[in-house]
């Protein structure tokens, strides 16, 4: 099994979450993407005012000691949700499944929400093992794919707890 370490992001880190977001594919599913994910400039900056803003808790996803993904939790419109992306290369290892499950002790805050595109059944499916329920649907416009979309609304009420 790889191992998987949780750190602070740190600046260096961009360049890996920049390339991760390119990959059409990885857009496509995570669907809520960059307007304009070419445009790296763009990219760091937006980064750098991630890192920068002590309310969101951020951190790099490790795998074997290379940058898989990121995992953040924030506060949008009175709500404390959480996201994530991991590289493609990372995907279908339960790698995002360990990340989440771990993060999940450093953001104490309940409920916690997430979203999740309909057709993108694997990371519903990592935010159900780790206890979250769907509590509503929504629509919303994707740039990751240059459409509107319908998405389920998951929510966390329970403590964390350890994935087996």
């Amino acid at each position: 099994m790889e191992e998987l370490t949780l750190r602070d992001v740190r600046e260096e880190d961009f360049e890996a979450f920049f390339e991760h977001q390119l990959d059409p594919v990885a857009r496509h599913m995570a669907a809520f993407a960059a307007e304009d994910p070419a445009d790296r400039d763009k990219f760091m900056e937006r980064w750098r005012r991630i890192l920068a803003n002590d309310k969101v808790v951020k951190k790099t996803i490790l795998c074997d000691g290379l940058v898989a993904g990121h995992i953040v939790s924030f506060t949008q419109l009175g709500e404390t949700g959480v996201g994530y992306w991991l590289g493609k290369q990372y995907w279908g290892q339960g790698l995002a499944t360990r990340a989440l499950a771990e993060f999940l002790e450093h953001v104490p805050t309940r409920p916690l929400y997430a979203r999740v595109v309909k057709d993108n059944v694997a990371s519903r499916r990592v935010l159900e093992k780790c206890g979250f329920k769907i509590h509503g649907e929504d629509r919303g416009f994707a740039h990751g794919r240059g459409e509107e979309v319908e998405e389920y609304v998951l929510r966390l009420d329970a403590p964390a707890r350890t994935i087996s």
